[in-house]
């Protein structure tokens, strides 16, 4: 019978009087006195008792280490959590965003703090990384908006803004004007890649994540209807995972794009600003109610912390009319979610699927 089982079971108290450097049993009353009495102990006992005390002694010191432990990683987790904590907070205070998202395409806010949430500085942030498109062939000339997305100038757009062109003149927000080359286009999705010629510095646009786009959202869209280089309108996401239909025939869009409509597109069976034609893709859009009109399309879809979440393809215009005083945005505009753009960026920069 060990020490600790004396203690637990009530029977006995032992102490430990030092005696020329060995420990002495003594037993003592037990504290019911209904208890029977304590068993006789042979000397032989006692002494094998005596002999055993000294290893039981330490015993209730390894439960002191074992807490030791426990209370080491209590208090690591416990700094862990305010480093943690204090990290997050600077984040925010150098990116103005309140919340750290887990992705980093939606954690970073282009907008200062100061102008969060607005779409005063929503176009102040993003302005700069949005141009105008002149796209030149033998149809004539037409206009449209892209994002760039690299600082030598890569540039997202539409595929029917530039299918067809030879000669594509882009202006950026501060006046400047480059030639531009297409990289690669993809006309099933309706998105193509160009690069600016000896361009470097450019300030670029921070693409977000579609996949959390919510209709009701708050949002900007960017771009140069009817050549107004910089117009800025805001509105929110109507609707989403919108088929959309829309031409791949270059010559079709263009020809109406030069009677001063908006994109022919194709919704519900109906057709929309003009023949689609024959040759036609659909993908997924988001809708929204932010004004578009003809020369939008390229432009950028923005949230409100600056990310892009879609390029903005396609406009209902009320009027059939082929002049383009007549043709307007009456909220119902369309853009391809910017997830689709990002999982085609690498297929555009080798060619697109249509090389």
């Amino acid at each position: 019978m060990t020490e600790s089982s004396f203690r637990r079971n009530g029977e006995y108290e032992p102490e430990y009087p030092q005696s020329h450097g060995q420990h002495a049993y003594t037993p003592v009353t037990p504290v019911n006195p209904e208890w029977p009495p304590p068993p006789a102990y042979e000397p032989e006992a006692a002494r094998v008792m005596q002999e055993a005390a000294p290893v039981q002694e330490p015993a209730p010191a390894p439960k002191k280490r074992a807490r030791g432990p426990v209370a080491l990683l209590a208090a690591v987790a416990i700094v862990a959590a305010a480093i943690g904590g204090g990290t997050a907070y600077g984040i925010q205070e150098l990116t103005g965003n309140d919340t750290v998202a887990a992705s980093s395409s939606t954690s970073t806010s282009v907008v200062p703090t100061s102008e969060k949430g607005t779409v005063a500085g929503v176009a102040k942030a993003v302005s700069p990384s949005i141009v105008e498109i002149s796209a030149s062939s033998n149809a004539g000339e037409s206009t449209g908006s892209g994002v760039i997305i690299t600082s030598d100038g890569e540039i997202i757009t539409n595929n029917h803004v530039i299918s067809g062109a030879s000669q594509i003149k882009v202006s950026t927000s501060d006046g400047k004007e480059y030639s531009a080359q297409v990289v690669g286009t993809d006309s099933a999705k309706d998105l193509a890649l160009i690069k600016l010629d000896n361009a470097s510095g450019l300030t670029t646009a921070t693409l977000g994540n579609s996949a959390n786009v919510q209709v009701g959202d708050e949002v900007v869209a960017i771009g140069s209807p009817e050549g107004l280089t910089g117009t800025v309108t805001s509105g929110i996401v109507s609707a989403l995972d919108r088929d959309v239909t829309v031409s791949t025939d270059e010559s079709q869009g263009q020809q109406q794009q030069q009677q001063g409509g908006g994109w022919p597109f194709e919704f519900g069976g109906q057709q929309f600003n003009g023949d689609t034609g024959s040759s036609t893709t659909t993908y997924k859009a988001l809708q929204t109610d932010a004004s578009l009109n003809p020369g939008n399309s390229g432009g950028a879809l923005i949230d409100m912390n600056g990310n892009i979440v879609g390029i903005n393809s396609a406009m209902y215009s009320a009027s059939d009319a082929t002049s383009s005083s007549s043709a307007g945005s009456v909220g119902l505009g369309f853009a391809i979610p910017i997830n689709t753009v990002k999982a085609d960026l690498e297929t555009l920069r080798a060619g697109g699927s249509d090389s």
